[in-house]
Formats: structure tokens, C-alpha cells, sequence
């Protein structure tokens, strides 16, 4: 069973820097995915940040434009978690942050229907 926690959320301050943590297990798989999403209140969830994990290739990590170069997503093999460090972060960050894992997912790993389990999430709120 794969479960997903996160943590690492909190009230920041516009420009504040802020990791966080999604705690894997149950990933017994040689492909994968994990991405980061999140939902703003009144919005609809968005596609933040993944990575994919296909065996002995380079991990593969993809950055919705809007983060680019603010947010690094990165996996720690150790830990079993997939960490999305955000620095720079604006009031427009504020939402709930989900992270979500899908099996066997090579490409679409912008689409939340492409994920399969996910985890309860995590609030951050920026303020200005």
C-alpha cells in the first residue's frame, strides 16, 4: 500500500524560504513518479513540480514555469521522501500543497489524473 504524508507547511513571510517533505512508503516500484501540486482557495489544483524515478536512469524533474527558478523538487533515497524546496516565495504561493505518486508513469506528469494515490496536504500561506 503506498502512503503519502507531507509536512514542512507554515505561515511565511513574502521572500521567506520553506522545504517541504513528502514522506514515501509502499513505492516498491522500478518506475515511478512523485509531483507536487497545489490548490489555492477558489482555484483549481495545479501541477507544481515532479520527478520520476525509471530505474538506473538520472532522475528526471519537471517545474511548472511559474517556479521555475524558485522551487528545486529533489528525491532523498534515505529518507524515502521527495522534498520541494521553495525560496522566494510570493503571496500567490499561498495554497494547500499536495504531493501525489503514480506507478509506472512515464509521461503527463503535469496531469493530476495521471496519480494515483495521494496524500493529505500541507498549508502554506505567504503573506505580503
Amino acid at each position: 500500500q503506498v502512503q503519502l504524508v507531507e509536512s514542512g507547511g507554515g505561515l511565511v513571510q513574502a521572500g521567506d524560504s520553506l522545504k517541504l517533505s513528502c514522506a514515501t512508503s509502499g513505492l516498491f516500484f522500478s518506475i515511478y513518479a512523485v509531483g507536487w501540486f497545489r490548490q489555492a482557495p477558489g482555484k483549481e489544483r495545479e501541477f507544481v513540480a515532479a520527478i520520476r524515478r525509471s530505474g538506473t536512469m538520472p532522475n528526471f524533474t519537471e517545474h511548472t514555469d511559474s517556479v521555475r527558478d524558485r522551487f528545486t523538487i529533489s528525491s532523498d533515497n534515505a529518507r524515502n521522501t521527495v522534498d520541494l524546496r521553495m525560496s522566494s516565495l510570493k503571496p500567490e504561493d499561498t495554497a494547500v500543497y499536495y504531493c501525489a505518486a503514480a506507478p509506472g508513469l512515464l509521461q503527463g506528469l503535469r496531469l493530476d489524473s495521471a496519480y494515483d494515490y495521494w496524500g493529505q496536504g500541507t498549508q502554506v500561506t505567504v503573506s505580503s
